[in-house]
C-alpha cells in the first residue's frame, strides 16, 4: 500500500470541554495519513485514480472550523468519517489531532490525539 500524507493543517476551531474553549476557540493542527493503492494513479498519471488532497484539505477545514466538538478525539473521528465516506479507494486512514494550547496548567508543547481506521 501507498500513503498520501497532510502534515501541520492549522486551523482555528472552538472544540473543548470547557465552556471557555467553545466561546473563544484556539489552533488546532491536523496531520492525516491516507493509505491506498497509488499504482495506477501513477502510471496513469491521472489525479482521478488517486485523492485530490487539496480537497482533503478542504474536508478537514470544514470540520474543524465547523460545529464545536467536546473532544478531540470526536474530531479525529469526524475526520476519518468524511474521509472514507468521500473516498472509496481508502483502505485505511490515521488522524492525529493537535491542540498546543490546550487548558492545561503547565508547561507542554503539544496534546494530540491519535486514532487509526481500516475498512
Amino acid at each position: 500500500m501507498d500513503n498520501i500524507t497532510l502534515t501541520g493543517m492549522t486551523f482555528f476551531g472552538y472544540h473543548g470541554a470547557l465552556t471557555e474553549e467553545n466561546k473563544i476557540g484556539q489552533r488546532f493542527i491536523v496531520d492525516v495519513v491516507m493509505e491506498l493503492s497509488l499504482q495506477e494513479a501513477g502510471r496513469g498519471d491521472k489525479l482521478e485514480l488517486s485523492i485530490n488532497y487539496a480537497e482533503v484539505y478542504g474536508k478537514v477545514q470544514a470540520i474543524i472550523e465547523g460545529r464545536p466538538y467536546k473532544t478531540i478525539e470526536a474530531v479525529a473521528e469526524k475526520i476519518t468519517e468524511a474521509l472514507f465516506a468521500a473516498y472509496s479507494i481508502l483502505a485505511n486512514v490515521k488522524v492525529t489531532v493537535h491542540k498546543p494550547e490546550a487548558p492545561i496548567p503547565g508547561i507542554f508543547q503539544d496534546v494530540s490525539v491519535t486514532i487509526e481506521r481500516s475498512r
